[in-house]
């Protein structure tokens, strides 16, 4: 059975993006490319899941397996695989993002668009 995902919700990303030292976490966007032209989050790096196998297997190579990683997509699913796929391969400080952009556009920032 697979472990229960440590979650964050969007009002706590919204503090932390605004009052932590962004060096201190590691921000990962699994949506597309076209998704993201429509609303986004700064600082963020793109890993959109159609390219799983372009970038998966340089993973550790891109990324602090050790670092606190914050995981979105549009509604938490998609980010949700991610953060399961990440656990399995030893990242230890892994969130995600409850609700995902469309609940961040909601509670916290209502000037980014929804899809």
């Amino acid at each position: 059975m697979p472990e229960i995902i440590p979650e964050i919700s969007v009002e706590e990303v919204g503090r932390r993006l605004q009052e932590d030292s962004l060096d201190r976490l590691q921000l990962i966007d699994v949506r597309e490319y076209q998704e993201i032209a429509i609303a986004s989050l700064p600082h963020f790096k793109i890993f959109p899941l159609s390219e799983f196998s372009e970038w998966s297997g340089k993973i550790s190579d891109r990324l602090d397996p050790h670092k606190e990683t914050l995981v979105l997509c549009h509604h938490g699913m998609r980010s949700a695989q991610m953060c399961q796929w990440l656990i399995d391969r030893g990242f230890t400080n892994v969130k995600n993002i409850v609700g995902g952009i469309d609940y961040y556009s909601i509670k916290v920032d209502r000037s980014i668009p929804r899809y």
